[in-house]
């Protein structure tokens, strides 16, 4: 059972990878220090990938959204909004299990052995509702009021928070370019304090950027128990044995909740389930 859990997640993490590749796949940016403004970057990807990344071939759709939110392009707002609506009700969150860049980084560092690993905690669930404050306030409200005389609002999410886009461009940009590291100040101190955080917290409880802070999580995840793509419980097979809540990282119980919220679709319950119950489909 452990080898077929570790093939499994083996496979997940090489889709990862592959779609973090091909999703920053214009290698010049990172010689040259530039990012990609070709006609592909008016196009989003799926998860959360910096579109400041100088290999990102594609935008963001969390910083797309901040980017035309107060804007008067309803033309653009109106593509982003329905891309989100489409590969939500498509995926749901298997965008995060299987194709978000910066989810597959939190895998990896969680991966790395220390003194010990916190699954849950007091407050754990309480805490998981800031990502859709994070969502209304960051990404939605404050782009749409705060603007300037042109009607134009500034993507505070990436710029205050995101510790993907530090990691992804913020860095590499300033590395590959002495003008900018002339002009470095307290939010670039800021950021890359919120990212060393990340990192720390990544090693000791899994993926907490995901569970806690990511308004792209909290988009699909509305659209988790809808979406086509669904786990679905043979409920005469299930023998209640919990080997699926026990293993679940995101603390979901499969049996009960098959398409929680915070599922991300990794797959690891269906694996583990001696009795096959747990079935992935579509419904359509």
């Amino acid at each position: 059972m452990a080898k077929s859990k570790k093939i499994n997640e083996s496979k997940r993490h090489g889709v990862q990878a592959f779609w973090a590749l091909l999703s920053n796949s214009y290698l010049p940016g990172f010689f040259q220090g530039k990012i990609y403004k070709g006609k592909l970057k008016n196009l989003c990807v799926p998860g959360l990938n910096c579109y400041s990344c100088p290999g990102a071939v594609g935008a963001c759709p969390i910083g797309a959204m901040q980017a035309v939110i107060g804007s008067w392009n309803f033309k653009f707002a109106f593509y982003v909004a329905g891309f989100l609506m489409f590969i939500g009700a498509l995926m749901g969150r298997f965008v995060c299990g299987w194709l978000c860049p910066f989810g597959l980084i939190q895998d990896l560092l969680h991966k790395i052995p220390v003194w010990k690993k916190i699954e849950t905690f007091r407050g754990d669930k309480l805490l998981r509702k800031l990502k859709y404050i994070v969502l209304l306030v960051f990404v939605i409200l404050l782009p749409m009021v705060l603007v300037d005389i042109l009607g134009q609002g500034a993507p505070y999410f990436c710029k205050l928070i995101c510790p993907a886009g530090t990691l992804e461009g913020g860095i590499p940009l300033v590395l590959l370019n002495k003008s900018m590291q002339s002009a470095l100040g307290w939010l670039y101190a800021w950021k890359n304090a919120l990212l060393a955080a990340t990192i720390i917290l990544s090693l000791v409880i899994y993926r907490p950027f995901c569970k806690y802070i990511c308004p792209l999580g909290a988009v699909y995840s509305v659209f988790n128990p809808v979406s086509v793509f669904r786990y679905q419980v043979d409920r005469e097979a299930c023998i209640n044995c919990g080997a699926c809540a026990e293993i679940c990282k995101m603390q979901v119980n499969p049996a009960k909740h098959a398409n929680h919220p915070e599922c991300i679709r990794c797959g690891a319950c269906k694996k583990v389930c001696p009795a096959k119950a747990i079935r992935h489909g579509c419904e359509l």
